[in-house]
């Protein structure tokens, strides 16, 4: 059974991110030998499920919401939701009922810029629809946090004229697979793939919905990006995983798109296996696709990264065929910077 998770939710912080196992040495002979810790990465999010940055660009190569649906949630259909749903939600202490209309009304402009197109719009309603019906965050007590645990909720102050057309035009759909609704997430970037969920979220089981694909239509802000962390921050960050002093972070195994899924951190009394994903939110990354090198001073050497996949030797994200399908809606108005998506405002 697929463990319930939030979706994505772009903090300006650096948010949890999922990845696959990789070795990385960050040091040589015991001691630190650089002062910075440089790292090379892609995307924004976990990488499961819908990247809202991918579906802009397909929206704006004029696929439908349907299209971008089907090309993120292998194997899915749109299917209607049960009549009179609702949606249990937890506001400050309080749980409140809403009506699953009303609810992502408050949701879809907290998720994407409203100013986004329409068929990208038009996909976030159906994302967050499913979303909630499928997310028991509370248990038998509730269905969805109001913010970034689950996917964020603004009520009537989200609705607007755009997002309100979106929502109008997919009433009451939602994804199923084999009949059943299929938990959608989603996130801000992608970085060119998207993650299979195993690989993403430890402890999950693969599902057939949620497999890693090319997505060359992403090109959000994060699309890539570069940090430079002085190797005393990186100790301090990685706090209680460090055995002794920090000798360096060795990856041992990578996903596909491909972020980490697990590494060793070294220290000089021992090793510790930790999770991509938690290897990402303690050094403060916005994903978990990256790699590591070590600068001294001008020099910059890349480090070893025993999951095989390099830089160079890691597949591209080749271009491929839009999605093509009936149109999801006329075009709104590109553009916008993307909110937290994947659970939270994606601009």
């Amino acid at each position: 059974m697929l463990t319930i998770r939030s979706t994505y939710h772009r903090l300006h912080i650096c948010p949890p991110i999922l990845a696959a196992t990789v070795a990385v040495l960050i040091c040589w002979g015991g001691t630190a030998r650089a002062s910075n810790l440089v790292i090379a990465g892609a995307g924004d999010g976990h990488g499961v499920g819908m990247s809202q940055e991918g579906a802009l660009g397909y929206a704006e190569h004029g696929s439908s919401y349907r299209a971008i649906l089907s090309h993120y949630y292998t194997g899915t259909a749109i299917a209607q939701a049960p009549a009179g749903s609702r949606v249990r939600v937890l506001l400050g202490a309080k749980v409140h009922q809403i009506a699953l209309e009303t609810y992502v009304r408050g949701v879809v402009s907290a998720e994407m810029p409203a100013s986004w197109p329409l068929a990208a719009l038009e996909a976030q309603a159906v994302a967050s629809r499913t979303y909630a019906l499928t997310a028991h965050a509370g248990g038998s007590r509730f269905d969805v946090y109001a913010d970034t645990r689950s996917q964020v909720y603004r009520g009537v102050a989200a609705e607007t004229p755009q997002t309100d057309a979106a929502i109008a035009a997919t009433a009451g759909e939602i994804l199923t697979y084999q009949g059943r609704p299929a938990i959608t997430y989603f996130f801000a970037s992608s970085g060119g793939r998207t993650e299979n969920v195993e690989n993403a979220f430890p402890g999950a089981q693969p599902e057939p919905w949620l497999r890693g694909v090319l997505d060359p239509l992403d090109r959000g802000p994060l699309h890539s990006w570069r940090l430079t962390i002085s190797f005393a921050s990186a100790a301090a960050r990685l706090g209680g995983l460090v055995r002794g002093s920090l000798r360096g972070i060795e990856v041992l195994r990578r996903g596909f798109s491909p972020r980490i899924v697990s590494a060793y951190v070294l220290g000089s009394r021992g090793r510790t296996l930790v999770s991509g994903p938690e290897l990402a939110a303690r050094l403060g990354l916005y994903d978990s696709w990256a790699y590591f090198s070590v600068g001294n001073g001008q020099t910059i050497t890349p480090e070893p990264d025993r999951s095989g996949q390099s830089p160079a030797t890691s597949p591209p994200a080749e271009a491929e065929p839009a999605p093509t399908g009936p149109q999801g809606g006329a075009q709104a108005p590109g553009g916008g910077e993307a909110n937290a998506a994947g659970g939270s405002a994606a601009g």
